[in-house]
């Protein structure tokens, strides 16, 4: 069973402090546009990369899945090429494909820009996954 305080500390303990992408915006994005021309991208702020705390049995599911135990929360929508969500809004992405440049996390349908200072923290399954918009 997930705990409050188990949420509270993935969500708003400040350890494990990070940069992503410094520069502006227009660059974050047309380097993006370079890297994966046509997919989905969506830029985020106050961003928290989690590395799932998995049993080898699920690290080997994922693998086989082509995909790794990684997934993202982010405080802050600044853009969604896609319109799916608006600015302002948070947003939790499914289990990541690929971390690249230290600042692009992509997922099957899309490319997580992390713009500005984040976290990079350890967390179960049950804690990264309690979050849901509905």
């Amino acid at each position: 069973m997930v705990t409050l305080d188990e949420i509270s500390q993935l969500l708003y303990g400040t350890e494990g402090e990070t940069s992503g992408w410094t520069g502006s915006r227009a660059d974050l994005i047309s380097l993006a546009g370079k890297v994966f021309p046509g997919k989905a991208f969506c830029v985020v702020r106050k961003w928290i990369l989690i590395d799932l705390i998995v049993t080898p049995d699920e690290k080997e599911k994922l693998t086989n899945l082509t995909l790794l135990p990684m997934t993202l929360f982010a405080h802050e929508i600044v853009l969604d090429s896609k319109g799916r969500f608006q600015p302002k809004m948070w947003v939790r992405s499914n289990f990541g494909v690929q971390f690249i440049y230290s600042c692009m996390f992509e997922t099957n349908n899309t490319v997580y820009l992390l713009w500005g200072p984040g976290q990079r923290k350890e967390a179960t399954v049950g804690a990264a996954f309690s979050m849901s918009a509905g």
